[in-house]
């Protein structure tokens, strides 16, 4: 309900925009964010339907493939323009609050998995597959921001997206952008994960 609110707060700012300037140059962000509800609900429909783990497997492959949709808006900060008929810091807060929706979305989807994750793996594999997916989801994001990538690729363009990611594996020295970005924010999102996860299991102590 709180993400329906936070949902319904970025869009009112959207429209009141477009209203002001009669410009939909942010519209994008709206299909950003149903982007980012993807995983979202591929996890949440994980957690409900008991699947075999044949089935449970190709969720969570659809679920991976579309989970770097969610943080992604956090770069489509690098639209932000000092040059607008809107002030710079109205500007500023529709793409942070876009943003912060799209984080939150991020690491409840993610929270989630970690829980089914846990109940069928030690909790060192579970944190071992937890941690490659926060470099995996890096990686997704660069892919997506500085190579125009989309989900959908794997099945539209199959062989270019693959030829562009063995590029980069095969020779990371002469794509130093690609494996700073991924490193970088992969480490980023592990330690919002832990905090995350730390503020948590306090929460549920000091209930106790």
């Amino acid at each position: 309900m709180l993400l329906a609110v936070l949902s319904a707060y970025c869009i009112t700012l959207l429209i009141f925009r477009v209203w002001i300037t009669k410009s939909i140059f942010y519209g994008f962000l709206v299909w950003n964010l149903v982007l980012a509800y993807i995983p979202f609900v591929v996890g949440k429909m994980i957690i409900v339907k008991r699947l075999k783990k044949q089935i449970l497997l190709l969720w969570f492959l659809t679920w991976l493939l579309f989970l770097p949709n969610a943080p992604y808006i956090i770069t489509d900060i690098f639209h932000l323009r000092q040059q607008t008929s809107m002030p710079i810091w109205f500007d500023l807060l529709l793409v942070i609050s876009f943003s912060f929706n799209g984080v939150l979305l991020f690491f409840i989807s993610v929270s989630d998995i970690y829980s089914i994750l846990l109940k069928n793996f030690s909790i060192i594999k579970t944190w071992i597959i937890t941690t490659s997916i926060f470099f995996l989801t890096g990686f997704g994001v660069y892919l997506g921001r500085f190579l125009r990538f989309n989900s959908w690729d794997i099945l539209s363009n199959p062989n270019i997206l693959i030829t562009g990611i063995l590029e980069r594996i095969l020779q990371p020295t002469s794509h130093p952008r690609a494996w700073g970005f991924t490193l970088g924010f992969g480490t980023l999102f592990l330690l919002v994960f832990l905090i995350f996860k730390t503020v948590d299991t306090n929460e549920v102590k000091m209930r106790v």
